[in-house]
């Protein structure tokens, strides 16, 4: 009894410390290339000069079209098969997880190559009367030709829980991406003295660039995994020989649900671009250009921003799935609910103090990136509060995947769905640019409840235990917006927070300011503690704070 009772504690503190370790891995390179993919507007914008909103609005608009056949060509692949691979690795059938590999690529490259040439034919009936997107959206179909491939070979290596390469693909990506696009955007506009538009074409081709490079990283880390694997397959099990078209029905099975729930946030972004300038004229009198330089505020500008913070999200939520598959297929009902809670308790520990931090410095965020503009900064302010409903439905939604419940998530999703439909216009006549977003965040909010209750339902998640460290993230969340803020605000006072030498000063001022104050809350409460296990304690040793 003894020995049962001390195994059961390690393994939930084995399953923790993996997820942590994995949720290292995602986030570090999910919110690196986050960082990247929005530094590079501080130039970008500058070269684009007079002409940067309208660039941003047709980015934009591309990059929705873009996500959406994306994930359609994927098929959600990547996330079945990391969720598949999990469970075949966990009940010792590893020679299925190869082979299911080896199917889904097959998949995924005529998928590939199917929503590429609709991407390079119809552009012309996805444009939305907007002509400057049909050649960007053409040039963004030569990503889709490799991405399918590239997400498979993620999954595959996250089912294993080997997180690195993804995170490291994914960096190596946005890196080449941002090189070519700043490239190629200061010659077309600065030497050539070029079109705008030429000079968004060619960045959004940069997609392509990033993701020949993305390739070679993972092909490296198959060869560098090559022998744990054949050691895994030799220890198989054996099981009846699986024919491809059963794989091929497995995966689609598995796989349509991720297409619905994990277009989600694009699906809602698609809503905005195709509802926004039809309803604008309904409640004012806007021009075209108005219109769009209002949109590349809540879908571009803010956008680029607080999706930093939600990338956090979307790096645990990848991480948690196939440890959820894993006490599935052993239906560990105890492991499950535990996973959960790690999961959303350090969720908030980390979005929440973002969000807020966000909204404390947005002021001198929006100046740096895309220079001073009040109306701009507002908007970003209300979307960091809106981003926290976004990143939980992240985490929320992959969680309800992890578990199987394919059929309930995409319910909640329909649901989510008719109610932003339903608030779009409302929302819009009363608060006009920053109407979608509140539409999108109550519709989040909604889902979210939805999910938790059903989490509660099923697994009886301990809230009362989990109150005690939210109600501390929360407070301290709260202490460092207050002192941030008031510092912000006295030091506006004495240089001018309107350039953006000054608003960097103060920038990076901000986030040292709000980072010591929420670490040193977190640890000297041992909240850290909760959350982070030993690595808060040899913290607090290195920091003199015992």
């Amino acid at each position: 009894m003894d020995a049962q009772q001390k195994t059961a504690p390690s393994k939930q503190a084995a399953a923790k410390a993996k997820m942590l370790s994995g949720s290292a891995w995602m986030t570090a390179g999910s919110v690196l290339s986050r960082v990247l993919g929005a530094l590079y507007i501080i130039p970008w914008v500058t070269w684009m000069g007079a002409y940067s909103d309208q660039a941003n609005a047709l980015y934009a608009k591309g990059y929705n079209i873009y996500n959406l056949f994306l994930v359609i060509a994927t098929a959600g692949i990547p996330s079945a098969m990391s969720k598949l691979v999990a469970h075949y690795n966990g009940i010792n059938q590893t020679n299925i997880s190869k082979k299911l590999y080896h199917t889904g690529m097959y998949v995924s490259m005529a998928t590939g190559v199917i929503a590429a040439l609709i991407m390079m034919f119809g552009a012309s009936l996805l444009d939305g009367g907007d002509p400057n997107e049909i050649p960007v959206i053409r040039s963004l179909a030569w990503a889709v030709l490799l991405i399918p491939s590239i997400s498979i070979s993620r999954g595959y290596l996250q089912g294993y829980s080997w997180m690195a390469p993804s995170a490291i693909s994914q960096l190596i990506e946005q890196l080449l991406r941002i090189i070519y696009m700043l490239g190629a955007t200061y010659l077309v506009m600065k030497i050539q003295k070029g079109s705008w538009v030429l000079a968004v074409t060619q960045s959004t081709f940069a997609a392509f660039i990033g993701a020949l490079g993305a390739a070679a990283v993972l092909i490296m880390a198959r060869i560098h995994y090559r022998r744990p694997m054949e050691a895994m397959l030799e220890n198989s099990l054996a099981t009846p020989e699986i024919s491809t078209i059963q794989l091929i029905v497995k995966i689609v099975y598995q796989a349509i649900p991720f297409i619905v729930i994990e277009s989600g946030i694009t699906i809602f972004q698609l809503i905005d671009q195709y509802t926004f300038f039809k309803m604008m004229p309904l409640v004012g009198h806007f021009t075209y250009y108005q219109m769009n330089t209002v949109y590349a505020m809540f879908s571009f500008n803010a956008n680029k921003l607080y999706m930093i913070i939600i990338a956090v999200a979307t790096a645990m939520a990848t991480t948690v799935i196939p440890l959820l598959a894993h006490a599935r297929a052993k239906n560990d009902q105890e492991g499950m609910r535990t996973q959960i809670e790690n999961a959303l308790e350090l969720f908030y520990f980390i979005m929440v103090p973002a969000s807020l931090g966000l909204v404390a410095i947005a002021p001198q965020v929006y100046t740096v990136f895309y220079r001073y503009n009040q109306a701009g900064i507002v908007i970003l302010e209300f979307a960091a509060f809106a981003s926290i409903a976004m990143g939980l439905y992240s985490v929320a939604a992959a969680m309800m995947q992890g578990i199987s419940e394919n059929r309930k998530m995409m319910k909640i999703l329909g649901v989510g769905m008719i109610i932003k439909l339903i608030l779009q216009f409302p929302c819009i006549w009363l608060l006009k640019g920053m109407g979608p977003l509140l539409a999108t965040a109550l519709a989040m909010v909604v889902m979210n409840y939805l999910i938790l209750h059903s989490f509660n339902m099923e697994f009886g998640l301990h809230f009362e235990e989990m109150a005690k460290p939210t109600n501390q993230i929360l407070a301290f969340s709260l202490v460092m917006f207050v002192v941030t803020k008031l510092v912000m605000f006295g030091l506006g006072y004495l240089v001018n927070p309107h350039g953006r030498y000054a608003a960097f000063f103060l920038l990076i001022l901000g986030v040292a300011i709000g980072g010591v104050i929420y670490a040193y809350l977190a640890l000297k409460s041992r909240l850290a503690d909760h959350l982070l296990g030993a690595r808060a304690d040899l913290l607090r040793e290195r920091l003199h704070m015992n």
